[in-house]
C-alpha cells in the first residue's frame, strides 16, 4: 500500500509541474475564462483538481472556434468583397494573352545545318 502511495504522489507531483509548465508557456490567447495570471495561481494553489480544471476548461484548444488564426485569402469574406469584377477580369485576361503569347514560341532549335546526332560511321 506505501509503494502505491509514494507511486500515486509522484504521478501526481508530475502532472503538477506539466500543468504548471503548460500554463506558463501558452500564450494569452489560448486562456479561457479568467486572465493567464489567475490560472497559473488556480493551478499552483490546487495541486492535481487545478491541472484537471486547467485542461478541461482554461486551455484553448488550437481548433477552438475562438482562436484568432490568419485567413488564407480565399478564405477572408473581406477580402474577397474587396475583389472588383472587373480587376479579375483584366487579370484573367493578362494571363491569357501571356499564355498565348508562350504557346507561340517555339521552343525547337533552329533547323539550318545538319541534324544534330551521331554520324555513322563508314563500313568498310
Amino acid at each position: 500500500m506505501a509503494r502505491l502511495l509514494i507511486v500515486g504522489g509522484f504521478l501526481a507531483a508530475v502532472f503538477w509541474v506539466f500543468s504548471i509548465v503548460d500554463c506558463a508557456v501558452q500564450p494569452p490567447t489560448r486562456h479561457r475564462g479568467v486572465p493567464k495570471g489567475a490560472w497559473i495561481a488556480i493551478v499552483v494553489l490546487l495541486p492535481v483538481i487545478g491541472g484537471i480544471l486547467w485542461f478541461a476548461i482554461g486551455r484553448r484548444r488550437k481548433n477552438d472556434r475562438g482562436s484568432t488564426r490568419p485567413l488564407a485569402p480565399d478564405d477572408d469574406p473581406m477580402f474577397l468583397q474587396g475583389i472588383s469584377k472587373s480587376e479579375q477580369d483584366a487579370r484573367i485576361a493578362r494571363l491569357e494573352e501571356e499564355l498565348a503569347r508562350l504557346d507561340d514560341e517555339s521552343d525547337d532549335p533552329p533547323t539550318s545545318g545538319p541534324a544534330p546526332g551521331p554520324t555513322p560511321e563508314p563500313r568498310p
